[in-house]
């Protein structure tokens, strides 16, 4: 276990179509490719001997710094020893068109900044996750490592004049070391590309080029922000984060880059996120809205409509699934890769996601609510789009009292849970409006009558008289976080005393240290082994609906004391372990979303208090 870096010891790079984590001393140990969805090229995150990765890094003691060039995806690792300081930077160039080519490069420069140093890197990439054999060519330019289904090129930035400035060789799994030895002022390293092309030197010149465009476009973007807010360089280190997770071809939003980081390490709990949920695309419409990036939340929303139209020009109309891949397409077969270790031991690892197929009643409003939101914002649907809606909430309005799996993905049977009530009533709440500004044809009495049920059923049978408080589901007196929400929603008051004391029960109940749990596992089994850490999202949601109930030092001191979980370079995953380690897969769409929302709202409440 030793071998394993924390999860929180890692950077995120990418170029809007596959991303890759890069440790705190300079290993690339998770990179997939050509898409986030892709197998993998690099996966020692989840197997240090059999899951394949990139290393550069001194030859002798070193410690490490690590920080992203400021407003940018390109990350700086830097190496201190007696001899000398050195620095890797990684990045990987936009390609233009977004077209979702399968030509993908991952640049790293290798600089000596004072001194003389000796790199050593090991070059290791593990096609399918380890299960496709390849063959290996190394000569003066680089190497290439070729599969049946996979190509990976390494070619060599050098400058003119280079005679000899190290070695390599390939070793007998195929794998290429050598090392690189750099004095003050040199700049050499390495192009990883994927995809058609050409063996062949790079000019150091042409790779600080690409330095240069890839700073420019992420300055460019992050300048696009509205928010001048009193946590500004975490929140645009949230937006730049969420960026990377975006699709630039469909607008989609994967939940997280990875797959099988555990939420309780030893535990059963890995799952892959590399997918998109349509619970998180409709929550990042939102969070990109308040920022001021309307490009992106339009592409989400467009997104989330053509899966609500594909979904309406079925004959057989049913739910929408809760999550699909980047390109929109449902092939997520859940499997198990049993010759992977898995993080520090933590088996099974699983690529695919089994709960595609669940039922969970709660996407349909937050997707509605999204819509609406845009609506707002000048984002408007055309006739198609309409009638998408208007069918999406006529199946809501029939179905909305179904038992289901809950927003959770539990795997422990369907249950009449209250977040899932809750969210149907915003789903017709959010289409009743829409008919209304749009003047457009609708059941408008039918969506009401079921909307005003459900309010009257939430009342009844979603309060517990003895636990003075709304719970998880209709059969236990449970405590949900999820239900944080309801003010958000406006289903009710902040200051409404049922809301009072549901606050005041979650806060003794799931609130640790002001971080929060989602629910007791122990209390509410969830058909899975094993229990998990607080999750984050709950935990700035936590934040938001204390902000929104009027108590603001407590809801500033809290989300103070959340951002000191992030790790050194403002990255958040899912979840905080009992002693404040990082959690689950990383980073995680949803904590970064639920910190914008946070920052915004807080930000907002401050600035009103003062006047």
């Amino acid at each position: 276990m030793a071998d394993f870096p924390l999860i929180a010891d890692h950077g995120l790079i990418g170029d809007l179509q596959t991303a890759a984590l890069v440790s705190t001393e300079g290993t690339v140990d998770w990179w997939c490719a050509p898409r986030f969805d892709s197998p993998s090229v690099f996966g020692a995150l989840l197997d240090t001997e059999q899951g394949g990765h990139l290393s550069t890094k001194p030859t002798g003691a070193f410690t490490t710094k690590q920080l992203y060039l400021p407003d940018t995806a390109i990350l700086v690792t830097r190496f201190l020893t007696r001899a000398g300081v050195g620095e890797i930077v990684d990045f990987m160039p936009i390609a233009a068109d977004h077209d979702g080519n399968t030509r993908h490069r991952l640049v790293r420069l290798v600089r000596c900044v004072r001194g003389e140093m000796t790199f050593a890197f090991h070059l290791a990439p593990r096609f399918d996750y380890g299960r496709e054999e390849f063959r290996t060519r190394a000569g003066d330019d680089g190497a290439v490592f070729e599969g049946a289904k996979n190509i990976l090129r390494v070619r060599l930035i050098r400058a003119p004049g280079d005679v000899h400035l190290g070695s390599a060789s390939v070793d007998t799994r195929g794998d290429v070391r050598g090392e690189l030895r750099l004095s003050a002022g040199q700049v050499r390293g390495l192009v990883l590309e994927t995809g058609p092309g050409t063996l062949d030197e790079m000019p150091v010149s042409e790779a600080l080029r690409l330095h240069d465009e890839t700073e420019d476009f992420w300055s460019r973007w992050i300048s696009r922000s509205t928010y001048a807010g009193r946590w500004r360089e975490m929140v645009n280190r949230s937006a730049i984060t969420l960026k990377l997770m975006t699709y630039a071809p469909t607008g989609a939003l994967v939940a997280a880059p990875t797959a099988a980081l555990p939420e309780q390490l030893g535990g059963e709990r890995n799952w892959d996120y590399r997918y998109t949920w349509v619970r998180d695309a409709s929550f990042s419409v939102y969070s990109l809205l308040s920022l001021g990036f309307t490009d992106e939340a339009a592409a989400l929303a467009r997104w989330l409509r053509d899966r609500v139209e594909e979904q309406a020009e079925k004959s057989d109309t049913g739910p929408l699934n809760i999550m699909y891949r980047i390109d929109g397409s449902t092939d997520l077969i859940e499997e198990t890769l049993p010759h992977w270790s898995g993080y520090r031991g933590s088996a099974p690892v699983r690529i695919g996601n089994g709960a595609a197929d669940q039922l969970q009643l709660d996407i349909y409003g937050e997707a509605l609510d999204s819509l609406w939101v845009a609506h707002r914002n000048g984002l408007k649907p055309g006739h198609r789009g309409w009638l998408a809606v208007r069918d999406l909430v006529d199946w809501v309005a029939a179905n909305w009292s179904q038992p289901e799996e809950g927003i959770w993905e539990t795997r422990g049977g369907r249950h009449d849970f209250t977040y899932g009530r809750l969210m149907c009533w915003v789903a017709l709440d959010r289409g009743l409006r829409m008919a209304t500004d749009y003047g457009r044809p609708a059941p408008v009495e039918t969506w009401r009558q079921a909307r005003d049920a459900i309010y009257e059923e939430i009342m009844e049978r979603g309060w517990s008289p003895s636990r003075q408080a709304f719970r998880q589901h209709y059969d236990t007196d449970v405590l949900d976080s999820s239900l944080l929400r309801m003010p958000t929603v406006g289903f009710i008051t902040p200051s409404d005393p049922m809301w009072a004391s549901t606050l005041r029960a979650m806060e003794s109940e799931l609130v640790t240290d002001s971080l929060v749990y989602r629910y007791d596992p122990a209390a509410s089994p969830d058909g899975l082994l094993g229990d998990e850490g607080t999750f984050s999202l709950c935990t700035f949601q936590y934040v938001t609906a204390l902000a929104a109930a009027g108590e603001l030092d407590k809801a500033r001191f809290t989300f103070e004391k959340m951002l000191t979980y992030a790790n050194h370079l403002g990255l958040f995953s899912e979840e905080i372990g009992l002693t404040g380690e990082q959690l689950g897969n990383f980073p995680q769409a949803f904590t970064h979303l639920a910190l914008i929302d946070a920052a915004v709202t807080l930000n907002r409440q401050l600035d009103q208090a003062r006047g």
